[in-house]
């Protein structure tokens, strides 16, 4: 455009100044005089643009690489979907983990400690130079983490007893639990309980003495289900066995039964007689009779451990006497000519027991370990229905049901016979003083045998004699039955010397 308006400058010129001839020379002077200046400035523009382009292209390159260089990936840490912070890496997140359980774990020794972790999440995320408090994020999640432990829960009939470690823990519980009642089977079984008190073990030693134990069984049944519990309530073996063996106070009904008496009760409950006395006002320890029934408060354990025991006890044997008649002494006098010496013999008796307290009594015989000597007397006439100091089976093929004397937490004055020979029938020459109903013995015959004893036959279904008649060794005094205060169809027998109740035991032949 400017060569263009050049021209025309020129040509003005021309036309109105200058001749053809001066006009053509010095026009074509001029005009290549000044043409290579147009050329030289548009090789510097393109020049300059090029230039631009390359320093613009650079500066982007170099740009794109210092982003790239500062940009960075971290995690993003998320509880149930919310994020709470930023982590540098993962592994910060497992160190966290691990440091907390192990924490945890150290808390509580006796436990195998889960840390929960469900809900924590991490999302990968990438930018240019982010702010990242992996710190600040790290401590805020340890605040918020939290533990379980893994146990099993005893349960009985549905209902939780208890909650221990691992299987192995709850057998050694319920394994504790029966050596606790019954150590010699525990023991057999292979117990793993190895810490029990010696107030325990001595008293468990005790009971057992030389006797054996033929079983210990749990009679409920008992669940063992895997749980999330919490570490303090996760109990050792020693813990759970206490717990399950001393129960808690519940108020119960307790029936009383034959040889029962306040004291008695009181010792087998480990409570006191105030205690009884108090929740039952209107008993008084004379008029106890059996079937009354009594409010206690006492504890219950959880499981009921049934141990069967054989049991082994020496009785010392009275001597023999015999008599003889002698016309040198007055009527009803006597003369010992040689003393008697007793003897000994093993009574064998298999016992079932409840936590320990006896339910059931069978006597399985009897060994001879020393015979007694007799003892010889002389005496004068013999009178019908005086005794002769020997005693007889007041029921022939007897069984013992239930022994004399305060063991096993009752006082039983004589014992309890059972036979399919029902016929009771005087167990040594006397007279009848009594026949007719008492308390507690139904219908019963009481014998004086004119020489010190008196015999009690009680709980007969009928009477054959009556007050006033002389028996003699073997006579017939009613049949066998289930009057009074019984528990079933048996002979309750007493021997009774200067007023004071004896071991038949010690006299029957």
């Amino acid at each position: 455009m400017k060569g263009f308006k050049f021209m025309r400058r020129m040509g003005k010129l021309r036309s109105s100044e200058q001749t053809p001839a001066e006009f053509s020379a010095e026009s074509e002077a001029n005009v290549f005089h000044q043409e290579p200046k147009p050329r030289r400035l548009r090789r510097s523009w393109i020049a300059a643009y090029a230039g631009l382009v390359l320093l613009s292209a650079f500066l982007v390159g170099a740009e794109k690489k210092y982003v790239a260089a500062n940009t960075v990936t971290y995690y993003k840490v998320l509880v149930k979907g919310e994020e709470i912070g930023k982590i540098s890496e993962e592994s910060e997140l497992d160190r966290l983990f691990e440091e907390k359980r192990q924490e945890y774990q150290t808390k509580y020794p006796d436990s195998v400690m889960v840390l929960q972790t469900s809900g924590i999440t991490t999302e990968q995320e990438q930018a240019y130079k982010p702010e990242i408090d992996s710190e600040g994020t790290l401590d805020k999640l340890n605040g918020m983490l939290k533990a379980y432990a893994v146990g099993v829960q005893l349960t009985v009939d549905g209902k939780s007893v208890g909650i221990v470690k691992d299987q192995e823990t709850a057998n050694a519980v319920l394994n504790g639990i029966k050596e606790h009642y019954a150590p010699a089977v525990a023991a057999a079984a292979g117990a793993q309980l190895k810490k029990m008190s010696a107030a325990s073990s001595k008293t468990l030693a005790t009971s057992a003495g030389g006797d054996k134990i033929k079983s210990a069984s749990i009679e409920e049944e008992v669940s063992i289900v895997p749980v999330k519990a919490d570490p303090n309530k996760v109990m050792s073996v020693e813990e759970a066995v206490k717990a399950l063996t001393e129960g808690k106070e519940e108020p119960v009904v307790y029936t009383v039964q034959e040889g029962d008496t306040i004291s008695g009760i009181a010792k087998r409950f480990s409570i006191t007689q105030d205690e009884i006395f108090r929740n039952n006002p209107a008993v008084k320890e004379l008029t106890l009779q059996i079937g009354d029934e009594l409010q206690l408060t006492v504890p219950q354990p959880a499981l009921t451990v049934v141990t069967v025991e054989q049991v082994t006890e020496q009785v010392v044997t009275e001597p023999e006497v015999i008599v003889r008649t002698s016309d040198q002494l007055p009527a009803g006098k006597s003369k010992v000519v040689r003393p008697g010496q007793t003897g000994l013999k093993e009574m064998q008796y298999r016992l079932t027991k409840e936590n320990g307290l006896v339910v059931k009594e069978e006597w399985l015989g009897q060994t001879v370990v020393k015979e007694s000597l007799p003892e010889v007397v002389y005496r004068g006439t013999k009178v019908v229905g005086e005794g002769t100091g020997m005693f007889a089976w007041p029921v022939s093929g007897a069984a013992l049901s239930s022994s004399f004397g305060e063991r096993w937490g009752r006082v039983h004055k004589g014992v309890d016979l059972v036979s399919g020979n029902r016929t009771i029938k005087a167990a040594d020459a006397g007279t009848v003083t009594f026949a007719g109903v008492q308390s507690g013995y139904g219908n019963v015959v009481i014998v004086d045998h004119k020489n010190g004893y008196v015999t009690y036959y009680g709980h007969l279904s009928r009477i054959s004699v009556s007050v006033g008649q002389r028996l003699e060794q073997g006579g017939k005094i009613g049949i066998m039955g289930n009057t009074g205060r019984s528990t079933g169809t048996h002979l309750h027998f007493e021997i009774r010397k200067n007023g004071t109740a004896v071991n038949p035991l010690k006299y029957l032949k």
